[in-house]
């Protein structure tokens, strides 16, 4: 889940995968795992890329934690 959210708010951003990676200085293939919820970020990696996206890390857990709740209502 934290992958979709990442993904949400780098195009809300208007970032390419490849814009966000130099920005948060990773790989881009990286961010691709990340988006699609192979692999999970380290904290510093994801300070670094709420960074570059301009969001709080703490806004992108929230949004998270809401995704969840609605998703166990169903």
């Amino acid at each position: 889940m934290l992958g979709d959210e990442l993904k949400k708010a780098r195009t809300a951003a208007q970032l390419t995968q490849e814009e966000l990676s130099y920005a948060a200085e990773i790989d881009r293939t990286y961010v691709s795992m990340l988006e699609r919820n192979k692999k999970s970020p380290t904290v510093d990696v994801l300070f670094r890329i709420c960074k570059a996206l301009g969001v709080s890390a703490s806004e992108v857990i929230a949004r998270v934690e809401r995704s969840a709740k609605s998703t166990r209502k169903k």
